[in-house]
């Protein structure tokens, strides 16, 4: 039936404003990038709800999900962290076949977002929980980079400098890629965002990281995102020690 395939529809959208993202990220337009992550984010949630309101799902849908995720939330995300080395200060040189490899190295994002999709797909632990930060997650974090970077574009205050400085120091981004890769494959369970009802009783931590969330965007405005995706891994890791204590 046709509308059996309207997720899909949603998750090729998803796909088109990653692969967009890729074009202005190499560009140079990096906050315009970065603003095309969280439309693909807005796809990407619209998918699977689509899918569970119409009942429509399908394997040919949950790989062409993956598809779409390697390049909106692998690639695209890869591509504004090489673009912040290129213009990072006294970047270093690692020649070859005159190629400065050292920006390259953004990439191990995208290769370990494909190794996280993968296992995704594969792994039956993660029907109602994450092992390893979601690639939606890390793209959103690394996205929020140029955002910042403009809202404090004239700020000359303690708190400007320290993010220009710190998102133009090459050694920042290079532990950041690591520390960001390692992150989607690691074994560490994260709840999940699907509601399958709305009521309160079995949606507490959502709703208190919902809230939570807000709040940091209200304060804090494309600050707030890191702090969102810090909370994330922190609520998370307080239910995996009351869980593992009640044991």
């Amino acid at each position: 039936m046709l509308y059996k395939n309207i997720p899909n529809l949603a998750t090729l959208l998803n796909l088109l404003t990653g692969c967009l993202s890729v074009v202005f990220a190499f560009n140079g337009d990096l906050h315009i990038a970065a603003y095309l992550i969280g439309i693909a984010t807005i796809f990407d949630f619209l998918d699977g709800f689509l899918a569970r309101l119409l009942k429509a799902y399908s394997e040919f849908g949950k790989q062409l999900d993956s598809l779409s995720d390697l390049i909106s939330f692998g690639l695209a995300p890869s591509v504004i962290i090489y673009q912040l080395f290129i213009r990072s200060n006294q970047l270093p040189s690692l020649i070859l076949f005159d190629i400065n490899l050292i920006p390259l190295t953004a990439f191990l994002i995208t290769l370990f977002s494909a190794m996280r999709l993968a296992k995704f797909n594969i792994d039956e632990r993660q029907s109602d929980s994450f092992i390893g930060l979601p690639t939606p997650a890390n793209a959103i974090l690394i996205a929020s980079f140029p955002l910042i970077s403009m809202q404090y574009a004239d700020n000359n205050e303690f708190i400007g400098i320290f993010f220009r400085e710190t998102l133009s120091n090459y050694y920042f981004l290079f532990l950041f890629t690591i520390i960001s890769s390692i992150s989607l494959v690691i074994e560490l369970k994260l709840f999940s965002l699907k509601f399958k009802t709305f009521g309160w009783k079995n949606n507490q931590l959502r709703y208190i990281f919902l809230g939570g969330s807000l709040l940091f965007l209200v304060l804090f405005n494309c600050a707030g995102i890191p702090l969102i995706i810090l909370f994330f891994i922190l609520l998370s890791l307080i239910v995996n020690y009351f869980v593992t204590t009640k044991r």
